[in-house]
């Protein structure tokens, strides 16, 4: 895999390129955290105003679902690599630039096409790796999903094959659900397909998100893999709401949870940080899913680590040492919109920053919906439990509203 011998200057001749496919609030992070390092980022996404293109060198607003579109660009601007930040990709394209060796993908081409689909992952990790994962089928009609959900068993929770932040996803719990879980499942896709996947309903004591970062071991010139201390994190309707470091784990569950990640994660090959998903039931863990990417719930390590994930991942873009060091106990919570309009206002910051150890992120998109993530605290403290309390005040404490209202 490439690694660059030296860093140019940006706008010059010279430049380390990275070409970044989706500029939310993660993709805003890795895009400082680049240009850290002395990068030259350009930034593309599907509007206009997305958070990482007001901080990128460069940027662009393109269908990223259009194979031409991203040749085009690629071809244009002749980035060293490719790092997508969202699902919703040509990732066609992508295996074809990286095949004619005009780009490097982080993580690899492969990598992104097969996590942009549950039932790629899913194959692979079952399959080919038998993983511990919980029981399921795939279909592709309501007729087929109703058969599968009588397979699976109720409960049972079905999700698109392709979809993120929990939409489309929803938990049966009686005859009475199937019918609105599919017509759900098919409003909440992040591209048109009748597919979704019906999984078996594991009762587990708990999940996690075990960020796994692969990058070039500096002693050894060999690639390598870390792990961050395990990260715990509460959802709701299928999207994470706040999320703590380290969670506890016995040692017997977390080394199973760091195998599993070590398989996946070597399975799909290249450089980054991934987020694998985990649940976990006493010390038996049961792969979930996985992001070749940073991920949401790893916005806590912004306190909690000597290096957050935005650091390691532009770290392991450039073959750079990993450093996982946990420095203090944290937690994140989200910051949601709760109106809905353009150019939303943001009230409470003095009182959310007076909180001991907070620190917030205002994400700065052009417009606010009700359950859209707009911002996110965060709180270090001597304990997850402290931690946490402090990061939902900071994150209560700040109000949005917009113009005419």
């Amino acid at each position: 895999m490439y690694t660059p011998d030296a860093i140019g200057t940006p706008g010059a001749a010279n430049a380390t390129k990275v070409l970044l496919l989706g500029s939310g609030e993660l993709g805003r992070e890795v895009t400082v955290a680049l240009q850290r390092l002395g990068v030259e980022v350009h930034a593309v996404d599907r509007y206009a105003g997305a958070p990482a293109q007001r901080v990128a060198d460069f940027h662009y607003t393109v269908d990223m679902t259009d194979p031409q579109m991203i040749r085009g660009l690629v071809e244009e601007i002749r980035p060293d690599f490719v790092v997508p930040e969202i699902e919703a990709l040509a990732t066609g394209a992508l295996q074809e630039l990286e095949d004619e060796q005009l780009t490097t993908v982080i993580p690899t081409a492969r990598a992104t096409r097969l996590t942009m689909n549950r039932e790629g992952i899913r194959t692979l990790a079952d399959r080919e790796l038998g993983l511990p994962n919980s029981r399921h089928v795939f279909a592709s009609s309501f007729e087929e999903f109703r058969d599968g959900v009588r397979q699976i068993g109720i409960p049972c929770v079905v999700k698109p094959v392709m979809s993120s932040s929990g939409k489309g996803q929803s938990y049966i719990r009686s005859a009475e659900d199937i019918a609105p879980a599919w017509e759900y499942a098919m409003s909440g896709g992040r591209v048109h397909s009748e597919r979704v996947i019906i999984e078996q309903f594991v009762p587990f004591d708990y999940e996690i998100t075990l960020l796994t970062v692969r990058s070039v071991d500096p002693a050894t010139g060999e690639d390598a893999t870390w792990f961050c201390e395990p990260i715990g994190h509460r959802q709701e309707h299928g999207d994470y709401v706040e999320s703590w470091q380290p969670a506890q784990m016995s040692t017997e569950a977390l080394e199973a949870a760091r195998s599993v990640a070590a398989r996946i994660t070597g399975a799909l090959g290249g450089r980054g940080v991934f987020g694998v998903e985990l649940f976990v039931k006493g010390n038996d863990v049961y792969f979930s899913e996985v992001s070749p990417r940073p991920h949401d719930t790893g916005m806590v390590t912004m306190g909690s680590q000597r290096f957050s994930e935005f650091d390691l991942h532009a770290r392991a873009i450039l073959g750079l040492p990993i450093d996982t060091t946990l420095i203090s106990p944290g937690a994140s919570a989200v910051i949601y919109g709760d109106v809905e309009g353009r150019a939303p206002s943001y009230a409470g910051l003095a009182q959310a920053l007076a909180v001991p150890e907070s620190d917030v992120r205002i994400f700065g998109k052009p417009e606010s919906h009700v359950r859209r993530r707009m911002g996110v605290a965060f709180a270090t403290a001597e304990d997850t439990d402290t931690a946490r309390r402090n990061a939902r005040q900071a994150a209560d404490a700040v109000t949005l509203s917009v113009s005419g209202e």
